[in-house]
């Protein structure tokens, strides 16, 4: 069976964010696992109107490119959300994918469950509200049955967290932010072997 990581980058733009998942991905594929990389970047993704179509249907009555993502839920092993930092919090974009998996989830409410996912946040800030953005992406996988994976004390207590300093050439020089994520990315990996045994 294909051990497959989805990466869902929650940035508009090509910037710091979908620079440090691309690098988490690239790492997974050199411990043998085959990714795939989901940007809302150029997407049309509307927030979810919670009208309950879905649970009656089963299927999201706003056909945009979620439907693009759907389908790829169900032969991943493992999930790596990454998010920039606005206002604080988690992008509108991100919001708006983790909203619109009800859709999935009245399909199958077990979509999600017992796969492993982590969570990257990139800020402008050093501190500007990674921790908060990690934290509602980790409620997000125990909501929907999946094993929210941090990475460990010491560095990475909730997840990889980066200061940018809002450029690609800050994040790139960001030794602590790739620390706490090669952290994370181990315990990630630790956790897949353990709980996604074929």
């Amino acid at each position: 069976m294909q051990k497959v990581i989805l990466g869902i980058s929650g940035s508009p733009r090509k910037q710091a964010t979908e620079h440090v998942l691309s690098e988490a991905l690239n790492t997974m594929e050199e411990k043998g696992y085959e990714t795939e990389l989901f940007t809302v970047r150029g997407k049309d993704i509307s927030p979810c109107r919670n009208c309950d179509y879905c649970l009656r249907k089963k299927e999201c009555i706003v056909q945009d490119d979620m439907y693009q993502l759907y389908p790829i839920f169900k032969d991943v092993k493992g999930i790596i959300m990454a998010t920039p930092i606005y206002n604080g919090g988690v992008s509108a974009q991100i919001k708006a994918v983790m909203d619109r998996t009800r859709a999935a989830a009245a399909v199958d409410l077990n979509f999600l469950k017992h796969k492993v996912g982590m969570a990257i946040a990139v800020g402008g800030d050093r501190v500007g509200g990674q921790e908060l953005a990690i934290q509602q992406i980790m409620t997000f996988y125990i909501l929907n049955g999946a094993i929210p994976v941090s990475g460990g004390p010491f560095g990475s207590n909730l997840g990889a967290n980066f200061w940018s300093q809002d450029s690609l050439k800050g994040v790139k020089e960001d030794e602590e932010g790739f620390r706490s994520l090669k952290k994370t990315l181990n315990r990630f990996q630790e956790f897949l072997e353990i709980y996604q045994k074929d």
